[in-house]
């Protein structure tokens, strides 16, 4: 379902905040009536300035949106939301399939309200068996399948995925390394050493024989292990009749790491060999919704997400709005094992069908293994979702003691905290992290290169006023009227009076004049626990040493600081990897890595003779031109 819907020719209607008085609730609803016909399409529900308040899909238009006009029947959520209603829009679609696709698309642009919203959309890790040499490679991979050969997934994590190519390499042998590494090798690296890899780099193992470990490693991960520990069993024990002890024993571990790999993987259904298992359980207006993947007869391991309930959802609504924005850029499995119900299976079924290009079962399992996985999906959304509540408490708490302690207006409903990274200067980086009720928001987190060339090496104002005007000028672009809620309401930024001078001075600049925000600086000593805070127009203050939102802060500016510090390291790493021929138009890394193996080094290529840039294999006369012209100008 990661297509975007054809609505070629699709007609749009809708009112106008300039058009004129209209009616609102129920009475703005009856009077698109007469202009709707019964065709399928998607519908939206919008407030008196204009913002989208619902988006709904409806096999008949008319009959769905004539449900809105009567005044009565409504749950106390729809009626809000009628009650909020000043205009509305429609598209008409020629599928059912299609107003499907389009109010999930349409949910995720536009985040209304009264919908059902998934807020985690990160890919699924999965394992790559690469097919591009002679010698495959076992990777992790995640993102488009643009490259050849057989991937085995979704695992829940990279953690998952991880654990299981430790354990495969110590069972299969086989290579991890990049294939420039690989072309590199004149010895056995230490993976070999130490029984993980067969060294196919530097031809102790035949191509023949290396095809027979990728065959028994993908025929694992396609839930055919069963031949494989009987063969390695053989193995074994013919070695040891042969006496061969040395290589008994070393077939003995790889049966103790194949039996831990599958021993790890916890429910192992033997009669569900494909399927995602969601499972969704509800408590006090929250929803948390349990993934649990099932490939190969294995569980590959499970996920928990929180969506957003619109206000009060029932289970079905939240159980589809979630099934549709989940497999919206995800392939389905062929089976789909569900706690309850949802209102339309057909449409859904139909929709995961078409995306998948084969059937996909939608089903809700009432007893036997299937209903067993169920219930194991069901109990851990029980208990993530009770954990999460815990959580939220308490954060909700920290966040009226928080705005009780510096004179907020309100408890802050986002908190973004700043923090600068760089070594005398170089790679300088800004972190931004969010928190609120829920916890970190990690998904908000940012990262800015600072790029100020007029900067002084080290100006640690100059690169805070730097992050802070790019970031609120883009706000001020893209969310000027506060309506879509990435607007802080309290900015937290690591320094002292200096860096609060900083900020003051680009926000009045910008014209933001409402933005509360604290310098959190070491006290006395640069001891935890002595922070002094910061305020435009107040003298410094501290808060009682055992005061729980000083720990909160101090865990707020922690995370910063990591989060800056991990972006700086990425950073540097890669400058450290960074040669002058990265800056040359067309050369990719083929043709940098024939260049460095030919003259040595990046300086030796930039001193090189047209003649001698033309000698290396792969560098057309036209290239070793664009190379020569290139130092010679920089010189």
């Amino acid at each position: 379902m990661s297509d975007e819907p054809d609505i070629t020719g699709l007609a749009e209607e809708g009112a106008s905040a300039e058009s004129g008085h209209r009616p609102q609730g129920h009475a703005c609803v009856q009077s698109y009536l007469n202009s709707l016909d019964n065709s399928p399409g998607v519908y939206r529900m919008l407030d008196e300035k204009g913002a989208v308040l619902y988006v709904g899909k409806a096999r008949n238009l008319k009959k769905r949106v004539s449900s809105y006009a009567k005044s009565s029947g409504h749950t106390a959520r729809i009626s809000r939301m009628i009650a909020a209603t000043r205009s509305m829009m429609f598209l008409t679609t020629r599928t059912e399939t299609e107003a499907l696709l389009l109010e999930q698309n349409l949910i995720k642009q536009l985040k209304p309200r009264y919908n059902v919203l998934l807020r985690d959309d990160k890919s699924f890790p999965n394992i790559l068996v690469s097919r591009e040499h002679p010698f495959p490679q076992i990777k992790k991979h995640r993102g488009k399948r643009s490259e050849k050969g057989e991937y085995y997934g979704p695992f829940a994590s990279a953690g998952a995925v991880n654990r299981t190519l430790n354990q495969l390499q110590k069972v299969f042998l086989l290579r991890n390394c990049s294939d420039a590494m690989f072309a590199g090798r004149t010895r056995p690296c230490l993976l070999y050493q130490i029984q993980r890899c067969s060294a196919p780099c530097t031809g102790l193992i035949s191509e023949t024989d290396y095809a027979v470990l990728v065959q028994d490693a993908t025929d694992f991960l396609s839930g055919r292990s069963t031949r494989i520990q009987s063969d390695l069993a053989a193995k074994m024990a013919k070695a040891s009749d042969a006496m061969e002890f040395e290589r008994a024993a070393a077939l003995r571990d790889r049966i103790r790491a194949l039996t831990q790999v599958q021993s790890t993987q916890g429910i192992n259904p033997h009669g569900v060999a494909e399927a995602d298992v969601v499972a969704l359980y509800l408590e006090g207006g929250q929803a948390c919704v349990q993934v649990v993947f099932i490939r190969a007869h294995q569980n590959w391991g499970n996920r928990a997400y929180f969506p957003r309930t619109g206000s009060g959802a029932e289970a079905p609504e939240v159980m589809e709005a979630f099934l549709g924005q989940f497999y919206a850029n995800r392939p389905p499995p062929r089976l789909i094992l569900l706690s309850g119900a949802i209102e339309n299976p057909d449409l859904m079924q139909s929709a995961l069908t078409e995306a998948l290009g084969r059937k996909v079962g939608l089903i809700v399992p009432q007893r036997g293994e299937k209903a067993e996985l169920v219930e194991f999906a069901h109990r851990n959304a029980r208990e993530s979702l009770g954990r999460r509540l815990a959580e939220t408490t308490a954060q909700v708490k920290l966040l009226a003691g928080l705005a009780e302690a510096f004179e907020l207006d309100a408890p802050p409903e986002r908190v973004e905290v700043y923090d600068n990274s760089h070594i005398q200067g170089t790679n300088a980086v800004g972190g931004m992290i969010v928190a609120g009720p829920d916890g970190f928001i990690k998904s908000a987190y940012r990262k800015f290169n600072i790029k100020g060339e007029d900067l002084t090496p080290g100006d640690d104002f100059g690169m805070m006023k730097e992050v802070l005007s790019r970031r609120f000028k883009r706000l001020l672009k893209e969310d000027a009227d506060r309506s879509n809620g990435n607007w802080p309401d309290l900015l937290l930024i690591d320094g002292g009076a200096g860096q609060v001078s900083a900020v003051a001075e680009i926000l009045a600049e910008l014209g933001i004049s409402d933005m509360p925000f604290i310098g959190v600086a070491k006290g006395e000593d640069r001891d935890a626990g002595k922070e002094e805070f910061h305020r435009p127009g107040q003298r410094p203050m501290a808060l009682r040493h055992n005061d729980p939102v000083l720990y909160f802060i101090q865990r707020l500016r922690d995370e910063a600081h990591r989060f800056a510090i991990g972006a700086h390291r990425a950073k540097r790493a890669k400058a450290i990897g960074a040669t002058p021929l990265d800056d040359v138009p067309g050369v990719g890394q083929a043709r940098k890595r024939a260049l460095l193996a030919h003259f040595g080094s990046a300086k030796a290529v930039a001193r090189a003779g047209l003649q001698d840039l033309k000698s290396v294999e792969g560098v057309s006369d036209a290239l070793a031109d664009a190379i020569y012209d290139f130092f010679h100008d920089r010189a």
